[in-house]
This record gives C-alpha cells, structure tokens and sequence, in this order.
C-alpha cells in the first residue's frame, strides 16, 4: 500500500506504535500479571508496578513508558531494516503480486513478518528482561526465548492479521488519500 519510502517509514511508525503498546500490555498484564501481583501482593498489576518500582528490564527497575520507548525503537528499526523488505520479498517468493488478489498478498506479507519480527523482537526481549542478577546462563536463554516466541507468535498473527493491520490501513488511507486516489488516476 505505501508507494514510497516516506510513505513506508509513515506506515511502519503507525504499526509499530500500536504494536509496542498492545505487547506492553499483553506482556504485563496478560503474561506475567498474576505473577507480578503475586510478588508483590498487589491488588492489581498496575499497583504491582508501583510496588516494585517499575518494569524490570536490563537489570534494574525502569518505568512503565521507558521500556515502550526502548521497545519502540528496537521494533521501528528492525520493522524498517528487516521486516517490512524482508516480508516482502518472501512473498513475492510465493506469489506474484501483479496475479495475486492484493488481500491474499497483504496477508501473505503481514504473516511474513509476523514470523520475522516475532522471532527477532522475543530475542530481543530475551536479551532485556533476562534475569541478569541470577548469573547468565545460554540455555536458559534459549529457554526464555523459546517460551516468549511461544506466547508472542499466536497474539502477534491474530492481533496483526485481524486488527492491527487492518487499523493501519484504515489510517493510512485517511492520511495519504489525496496521494493514494492520483496513484489510482495515474495508474
């Protein structure tokens, strides 16, 4: 849909915004709220965060809009650099675009990098939510990672594929109309 580099960069800041928050939230309170609740005998997990001094993440405590900011440009750049040209071309490896119904190819890519980023992004997330005070350890790594990608996968294709992405669409249309309708003229 985007037909430029702006238009991609624009296309990509929106997703990624609504995609951060909606794993913030998924991962604090759908996730691991019971268990931060729990930790701290909390009422809710809100109050559990205040309890504990924020979100744990690289180590020490930080707060709630500072690990959506670090989360935020990690997803951004990778979403630029390597899952949106990536996505792409792994669809054209399966489907011609110019013979392809443009719903089964915008699928085909919104799968393609749900794997990609879902894969790259809970590495990621291994690496900033380890357990560092309890000592490094590689396979407990690769457990993390396994488990997060377990959890990530199915909301990440579900939330993208049916509303997501179809949000973002929506939005996009509304800001590039002008652009989008001397495209259609033009062909």
């Amino acid at each position: 849909m985007p037909r430029n580099q702006f238009q991609r960069m624009i296309f990509a800041f929106i997703t990624v915004i609504i995609t951060v928050c909606a794993y913030v939230f998924y991962s604090l309170y759908v996730v691991n709220g019971s268990t931060l609740m729990n930790a701290t005998g909390a009422d809710s997990v809100l109050h559990a965060i205040k309890t504990q001094g924020g979100v744990y993440m690289f180590g020490r405590m930080l707060p709630v809009w500072a690990v959506m900011l670090i989360e935020f440009v990690f997803a951004y750049t990778l979403e630029c650099t390597m899952g949106s040209p990536c996505s792409f071309k792994l669809a054209c490896k399966v489907f011609d675009p110019t013979k392809t119904h443009p719903v089964i190819f915008e699928s085909a890519i919104i799968c393609a990098t749900v794997g990609l980023m879902v894969l790259s992004m809970s590495f990621l997330a291994t690496l900033f939510y380890y357990p560092y005070n309890t000592g490094f350890h590689f396979l407990t790594m690769l457990a993390n990672w396994l488990r997060l990608m377990c959890y990530n996968f199915p909301f990440a294709f579900f939330t993208q594929l049916f509303f997501i992405q179809p949000f973002v669409r929506t939005v996009f249309k509304v800001l590039f109309r002008k652009d989008l309708a001397k495209w259609m003229i033009n062909g």
